[in-house]
């Protein structure tokens, strides 16, 4: 899952991007609108999470911006306004939710698992394919009711699959899901490395991925 976090207060925004990235999720993180738009106009978002002050404007223009060029990526508004008028107005418009600060960084990730399930063809909160089951919300997953080891970033692309079963997701689509551009130093090949990994652990079972050469891969029961 990839989220752009767009805060001008580095220590809250690093805070956020630590919290979320042990959950899973790769942050990227803009101090301005600008540098959102700039992020914005390169890469696709599962999320954003975007405060409403912010040094060169107010974040609901940038929100405005989006949805005006048909940008439909979910958002959830960071505000220190208690307004009902000022939170009334960000939802009139486009925002997805809200959060009044300061918040618990556990509130935080459960909205976006919330804002990125409505989005996903899979929208429960543990996924089933056959024997195996996921929890998003644990990383966790069991193949036959045993529990199914997986690192951080495994359970990451097992998500990012499960989400879409049946649909074929590229290469590209599942490198944006599991990493930042902090990662600029890993390749895309690496994708690879870690779909193998996943192969081997669901090898006992029924559930496959299948590779599409040229077009990429699919999670699959043959059950």
């Amino acid at each position: 899952m990839r989220i752009l976090i767009v805060e001008d207060a580095a220590d809250v925004a690093e805070a956020i991007a630590i919290r979320l990235g042990k959950t899973g999720m790769a942050c990227d993180l803009a101090e301005s609108c600008a540098a959102a738009e700039d992020f914005l106009a390169v890469q696709r978002y599962d999320a954003i999470v975007l405060d409403i002050n912010l040094p060169d404007r107010n974040g609901t223009e940038l929100l405005h911006a989006m949805r005006q060029r048909g940008d439909r990526t979910p958002v959830l508004m960071l505000t220190a306004l208690f307004s009902v008028d000022d939170r009334v107005s960000a939802l009139d418009l486009g925002a997805d939710d809200y959060l009044v600060k300061p918040f618990d960084q556990r509130e935080l990730e459960a909205r976006l698992r919330a804002l990125v399930r409505r989005e996903a063809e899979q929208k429960s909160d543990v996924i089933s394919l056959g024997p195996l089951t996921f929890s998003p919300a644990t990383l966790s997953a069991t193949l036959g009711g045993e529990p199914l080891d997986l690192t951080r970033r495994e359970a990451t692309l097992l998500e990012l699959l499960l989400r879409s079963q049946g649909a074929i997701l590229n290469k590209q689509r599942l490198y944006d899901g599991l990493f930042a551009f902090e990662d600029a130093d890993v390749g895309l090949n690496a994708i690879e490395l870690y779909i193998a990994r996943l192969r081997k652990k669901l090898a006992p079972s029924t559930v496959g991925i299948e590779t599409q050469r040229g077009l990429g891969y699919r999670i699959f029961n043959d059950g």
